[in-house]
């Protein structure tokens, strides 16, 4: 038994060769989808690959850190802990990210004692460069030892001087040797103990102890052991329980990216279908001919179902080399945080895998055969001697009339909007989008059906020919304005939900920046801050009418999800919400009642938080009882952030240190005036960093497009896939209808008639798609902005709708489906007449 007809190559060779403009257009589609998914996972698996490495390098020998705030712990909790039985090797650390002049991004710096970290990670150890120091250098007060990793990025070599920011001076430490740490990429610094805590104000504090226990102990018996012993804020967590968390940050905005991939291949996908069924419509004769000269059903199944894996291998080829290319580039110069700031510092290089390439070609494939699928079956079923009458087109299109399957699809998709996230994912919204496309198309020969017969026709012979072509043959119609369905809905819901997300943005900028000026001690890391003699100064500064302070910091208030922000500023109790976005009523403050504070959504999500709740903060290792009185509105921290009042705050934490400032200026006074001031009086001045809120609004915008940028080239590609896909549609229909042309030529239509007929045709189908693109992209915009992002991202949006662009595009796609519709059928209208009716006999 032969599994391939003889014939197969040759066939197979010749309609891709004839229709190679409609091939590559699928080719392409398909391409972009893999190139998108296979770049995502590539750089976030070696962003997480190298993550993982920098982890294990810090944690040595661990079994367990005790980790705390950022502004630390009482060291004193690590005398208690070492003397546990359990405990075989215990080494203190202090941890910082200084910030460094004339750099955007943080060093790490890590405190530790040389005599106990030998046990635990031998790897923190340094390497004295200079032997005549010895082993002294270890204990030297101003000595660091830089990882090669960081010795490349900062360009220097053991001898040279490292400046590092601490308050709004600077402290030199000299270069005295390397770290034999594994991690190619962690950029780190190592210091002595006591030195880091004398030079960065961390006297008494730590921020981390790592223990090795003895052989035997079992860690998470030993963990509930320990839980009762730690303070409030504090808890031990295993190494790879930060490797898990530092996955997690990145998960919703990873799976976002890859549902996006999974868009262009779906849009790849229907190319493909539309491709297959318009060339079987249009080689049903030929067909026909084939089975009756001996071809198979199955040989005729493998033989459409080869063309559809042509295209599905040549575009899974195309676009694993161009993700593999992506990858590489944006590894190389934006890092591995995926344009969404995960894994800042991070630097990680590309690994090809033979596996994963494979496994992504192989989805191309496998989406272009499900494209192929449907017309491979029709076509391999049809009987010869229907397939050879003239008028056959229609026939296999005509079991897609019944509304009733598509509307239950639509139905279904509705019904899946209301249901939970799936392990923090929009599993079932995702699904509900996909559910929504497909009952659409499905329901495009219906509508198409019904529009066009309502139509009035006139009686002219051009309008009235369009419309009865339109709506008698709704099958075929269907495929093309399923073309500018797909394509233009998805285009106007990513539009419609970037757009709202981005003006959502732009307006929660303009309340959280009400001042006129804003300072920060530092642009990054958490040496930079402000004393109280700057505090001060600043308030006191010509010129200045009226300064607000405020500190930020991070709390852990659940071992299992990252680190909740807490952000203490002054804010008015009886109306919080002339400083934060507030949602809803909040809670009147009462007297008797614990402090309040306000949370965002994400916390109101994730914790399950609301107003009028009495919850306990762990602040100063104690728990503090506080009361919620509102939720606000937070697109800078997706995991949650606290707002509490910085005389609150001050008075419960006992901490003073103040890391940001807003200015509001006395009337008459210029920024640039002012700025000259405080520079003048405030000393080491060049460390802070200044900026209007216009400066600030537009650096938030212009990071809120980079991580969009993907979302903006996706438009591209589906405008642009939707213009290709009413040529290849509208090129294939008039070349199946070669014999219909050929017969109103007969009977004294003209060409101009004909041409003018194949426009109304496509302006007809274009404003149709347009239509009812326009509302399935609104109710897919909806999901993105109601279900996927909350259950993603934990914030909300409210709903804007981009008229101006949705009106261009809508009618660019109209234009070009005219001009398309009309220069498809040149060809066909080219041919003689006779000849083209001939082909009915």
């Amino acid at each position: 038994m032969r599994v391939f007809h003889p014939l197969l190559p040759a066939l197979l060779m010749a309609e891709l060769r004839a229709h190679a403009g409609r091939s590559v257009v699928s080719i392409i589609a398909i391409a972009i989808g893999v190139a998108m998914g296979y770049a995502v996972h590539l750089i976030n698996h070696a962003a997480l690959t190298e993550f993982s490495q920098g982890t294990r390098a810090l944690a040595g020998q661990a079994d367990l850190e005790i980790r705390g705030p950022r502004s630390g712990f009482d060291e004193t909790l690590y005398a208690r802990v070492a003397r546990l039985p359990q405990v075989a090797a215990a080494s203190p650390v202090v941890e910082v990210d200084a910030h460094l002049p004339a750099r955007r991004e943080a060093l790490k710096l890590l405190g530790v004692d040389a005599f106990r970290v030998a046990a635990v990670n031998p790897g923190l150890i340094g390497r004295p460069a200079q032997t005549q120091a010895g082993n002294l250098d270890l204990l030297a007060p101003t000595a660091v030892f830089l990882s090669p990793a960081a010795l490349a990025w900062l360009n220097l070599r053991p001898g040279d001087m490292l400046t590092v920011q601490v308050g709004l001076g600077t402290l030199a430490l000299r270069v005295a040797g390397t770290l034999p740490v594994t991690s190619e990429a962690l950029r780190l610094g190592v210091i002595d103990i006591g030195a880091a805590q004398w030079h960065f104000g961390r006297l008494g504090l730590l921020q981390r102890i790592d223990l090795r226990l003895r052989p035997g102990v079992d860690v998470a018996a030993f963990r509930r052991t320990l839980a009762p012993l730690l303070p409030a804020g504090v808890t031990a967590a295993t190494p790879d329980d930060d490797q898990r968390t530092a996955s997690d940050l990145s998960r919703a905005y990873r799976v976002n990216l890859g549902v996006l991939a999974l868009v262009a291949l779906f849009t790849g996908a229907f190319l493909v279908f539309s491709t297959q069924a318009l060339s079987i419509i249009r080689r049903r004769t030929q067909l026909a001919l084939l089975r009756a000269l001996g071809m198979s059903r199955g040989a005729l199944l493998r033989l459409v179902l080869a063309e559809g894996a042509a295209l599905g291998l040549a575009g899974a080829l195309l676009g694993t080399t161009l993700g593999l290319a992506l990858a590489a580039m944006v590894l190389r110069y934006a890092g591995g945080d995926l344009g969404g700031g995960y894994f800042p510092g991070i630097r990680p290089s590309v690994h090809f895998n033979a596996g994963t390439a494979l496994a992504f070609a192989a989805l191309g494939v496998a989406t272009a055969l499900i494209g192929s699928l449907a017309p491979a079956w029709e076509a391999s079923r049809a009987r010869p001697a229907q397939m050879l009458k003239a008028g056959d087109e229609e026939t296999p299109l005509k079991r897609l009339r019944s509304p009733w399957p598509a509307l239950a699809i639509v139905a279904a998709g509705v019904a899946l909007t209301k249901a939970e996230p799936v392990a923090g994912l929009p599993v079932f919204a995702y699904v509900a989008v996909g559910l929504l496309l497909v009952g659409a198309i499905l329901l495009m020969p219906r509508l198409a059906h019904w529009i066009f017969s309502i139509l009035p026709r006139g009686r002219r012979s051009v309008p009235y020919l369009a419309l009865a072509q339109l709506s008698g043959a709704p099958g075929r119609a269907a495929i093309g304005l399923a073309g500018i369905l797909v394509s233009f809905s998805l285009m106007a819901a990513m539009a419609i939900m970037v757009t709202s997300f981005r003006v959502s943005l732009d307006q929660w900028l303009n309340i959280v920046l009400p001042a006129q000026l804003y300072l920060r001690a530092s642009a990054s890391g958490d040496t930079g801050y402000f004393s109280g003699a700057d505090q001060q100064i600043i308030a006191t500064a010509p010129g200045i009418a009226r300064a607000e302070f405020m500190r930020t910091n991070q709390i852990l208030l659940d071992p299992r999800l990252p680190p909740v922000a807490l952000i203490a500023k002054p804010v008015d109790k009886h109306h919080p919400a002339a400083r934060l976005a507030i949602i809803g009523m909040p809670t009147q403050p009462r007297t008797g009642d614990p402090p309040p504070i306000w949370v965002s959504e994400a916390m109101a999500d994730l914790y399950g938080m609301h107003p009028g709740q009495r919850i306990s903060l762990p602040l100063a290792g104690r728990p503090v009882p506080v009361t919620v009185a509102g939720i606000w509105r937070d697109y800078a921290r997706q995991y949650g952030a606290i707002v509490i009042d910085l005389d609150d705050y001050r008075r419960l934490s006992r901490d003073q240190r103040i890391t940001d400032a807003a200015l509001w200026l006395a009337p008459g006074v210029g920024t640039t005036q002012a700025v000259q001031s405080l520079r003048q009086r405030l000393p080491g001045a060049g460390q802070i960093e200044i900026a209007e809120p216009g400066e600030i609004r537009a650096a938030g915008l212009r990071i809120f497009d980079r991580s969009f940028a993907v979302t903006y080239l996706l438009e591209g590609v589906a405008i642009a896939i939707g213009l290709s896909g009413i040529g290849a549609s509208f090129g294939a229909q008039a070349l199946a209808r070669s014999r219909e042309f050929g017969m109103l030529r007969h009977v004294g239509v003209t060409r101009r008639q004909i041409g003018a007929m194949l426009a109304l045709e496509g302006a007809l189908l274009a404003l149709l798609g347009v239509g009812a693109g326009l509302a399935l992209g609104w109710g897919i915009a909806l999901i993105l902005i109601h279900v996927v992002n909350p259950q993603s991202f934990h914030w909300t949006m409210t709903l804007h709708m981009p008229w101006g662009l949705l009106a261009t595009i809508a009618l660019t796609l109209v234009a070009a489906a005219m001009l398309t519709a009309l220069a498809s059928g040149r060809r066909a209208m080219s041919a003689g007449a006779v000849r083209a009716v001939r082909e009915d006999w």
